[in-house]
């Protein structure tokens, strides 16, 4: 099967920095799927085609229903990187019956995806994707609470390091998911509210023990946590700043603080705290995240193929399977 076949992942951005992880994660997760980088710039996709091996590259037009790609042209799956304000792709998706995969949404911005898919409710599997990192704080959250009979509130808070962006796309992407939205919502005493004035802000204690003031954020973590658990508060706060590895010197990292507060199993009451930590930055977790995404959608692992239908990513994906890759491609998790 060569990466002309039908089976063929399309990854539009691709060529990008977090893209291109994506794209080598995915290889050594499946050396032999074949895989296509999308982008506007042929040459620069055909040069990351060419790094990855087993790979092609297509001149992406987000501006056409077929996305500039010839008639008879199929593919397996396709992951969009960038943010598509016309939903071509995810039309195109749907037309050929694709897995499709996206990353840049907020929640304020979920709904012209959700009509497409309940229009079309048998077209194609889709998953929204936009958690924190592909799923990064999503999932092993809830891997944690699993040792909670009962959870009560839910708190996470990420630090971004303001060196480490990511792209241009990236950069886009924050710039308008931190101002289009007039208020990050949250989940409060079991009532969902876009939070404001005091509500919009938290302290929170770091990796390494300082106090950094967060502020509230609206990824789809907040609607994948309050589905999947009995929680009656869950917030998520970013602090876009210097990380605990600059301070001491070193290059940047992501980090992630999870701290969880209901009944434990035992039957005791507390809160506990897990924290996760990857040297390489956002770009390293966001990559695998996509890439075991895509895995699931197409069957490559954890089951069949997904049918279609409208999917968040702890819907489709274990938890303890997520934690133990996340460790495997280089984080670092630890119970504080």
């Amino acid at each position: 099967m060569s990466a002309q076949d039908k089976n063929s992942v399309l990854i539009i951005g691709g060529s990008g920095i977090v893209g291109r992880r994506a794209a080598e994660t995915l290889r050594k997760l499946h050396p032999d799927l074949p895989i296509t980088i999308g982008g506007r710039d042929l040459r620069r996709a055909e040069a990351v085609a060419r790094a990855i091996g087993r790979a092609d590259a297509a001149t992406i037009d987000l501006s056409r229903p077929d996305l500039g790609q010839p008639a008879d042209k199929t593919y397996g799956a396709i992951v969009m990187f960038l943010k598509d304000g016309g939903l071509n792709t995810l039309r195109y998706a749907q037309a050929k019956g694709l897995p499709y995969l996206s990353i840049s949404s907020g929640v304020f911005e979920v709904g012209p995806e959700m009509a497409l898919h309940i229009h079309k409710p048998k077209s194609a599997p889709v998953l929204m994707d936009s958690n924190w990192l592909a799923g990064a704080a999503t999932l092993p959250t809830l891997h944690f609470a699993k040792a909670f009979r009962t959870v009560e509130t839910i708190e996470i808070a990420a630090v971004l390091d303001e060196q480490d962006m990511g792209g241009p796309a990236a950069y886009a992407d924050f710039e308008r998911l931190t101002t289009a939205a007039p208020h990050p919502l949250i989940l409060k005493d079991g009532q969902w509210l876009w939070a404001r004035d005091a509500d919009a802000r938290r302290t929170f204690t770091t990796v390494d023990g300082t106090e950094l003031a967060g502020q509230a954020y609206s990824p789809l973590d907040v609607l994948s946590l309050g589905a999947a658990t009995d929680a009656r508060s869950i917030r998520f706060d970013l602090v876009l700043g210097e990380t605990a590895s600059r301070r001491r010197g070193e290059p940047f990292s992501t980090e992630i603080v999870i701290e969880i507060t209901g009944e434990r199993q035992d039957g005791t009451h507390g809160r506990e705290r897990h924290e996760i930590v990857h040297a390489a930055g956002q770009g390293a977790l966001t990559a695998l995240g996509v890439a075991l995404g895509i895995e699931r959608l197409m069957g490559l692992a954890g089951g069949a193929p997904v049918e279609p239908g409208l999917y968040l990513p702890e819907v489709l994906i274990d938890p303890a399977y997520f934690l133990r890759r996340l460790e495997e491609f280089g984080a670092v998790v630890r119970r504080a």
